[in-house]
């Protein structure tokens, strides 16, 4: 197999490319999942000549198999869960709500802590760009998508490097267009797509956004 991607800046200049149709439109606003989704995310933005801004949302990890999703939650409280996995590894209510109120927890620290005051761009009647590093089983994509309705963009753009399939054709019925560059068959983990996947740190993010945001882009 081999690896498409050196990094995730190199994954977010190569999913720019595909992305060019949006350059310079004051209505376009990009949001990069927390944390692996922003680098790949300034990327766009910055190509774009649009503002960036963080989306914060947690996975729902199975007890013992955190790497599997059972559901996932945004900083605004919008969830969503996987009944399947739930009942396959018969996880409680009372165990799910816990581990969701922890995750919910995390994701309110971490967007306060990435956007450092500044004010989210607003987003009603704008297009959304929503920017992931990949695409496995779209938990964490899922709920970003169900939490920004509520901010009720103009247009819902998903655009990832690389993604299953199955997921990005699940997503398609919930968004305006998908952008996904490889869509490996079979799939396997995001960071097998990747030659260097390690984790983003809290103090990339940050400093990724201050730089984005520092830079001008097209007035809205």
């Amino acid at each position: 197999m081999s690896v498409p991607y050196e990094d995730r800046s190199a994954a977010g200049k190569a999913l720019a490319c595909a992305l060019l149709a949006y350059r310079d439109r004051p209505d376009v606003v990009v949001l990069g999942l927390a944390r692996g989704g922003v680098p790949v995310a300034y990327e766009v933005a910055i190509a774009l000549r649009a503002p960036l801004d963080v989306f914060a949302v947690r996975k729902i990890g199975v007890p013992g198999h955190e790497e599997l999703a059972m559901g996932a939650v945004s900083a605004d409280g919008t969830s969503v869960s996987f009944s399947t996995i739930v009942a396959a590894y018969a996880i409680e209510p009372k165990q799910f709500d816990a581990l969701l109120h922890r995750e919910h927890l995390e994701a309110q620290r971490r967007e306060l802590a990435y956007r450092d005051r500044r004010v989210r761009p607003p987003l009603q009647d704008k297009t959304v760009v929503l920017v992931d590093d990949g695409l496995a089983t779209g938990s964490t994509m899922c709920a970003t998508v169900a939490s920004l309705r509520k901010h009720h963009p103009r247009q819902t753009v998903v655009a990832v490097p690389v993604g299953a399939a199955e997921t990005c054709e699940t997503l398609r019925a919930r968004v305006d267009r998908i952008v996904c560059l490889v869509s490996p068959e079979p799939f396997h983990a995001v960071g097998l797509y990747y030659d260097n996947f390690g984790q983003t740190s809290d103090d990339e993010v940050r400093a990724l956004l201050a730089d984005a945001y520092a830079r001008p882009h097209s007035p809205s």
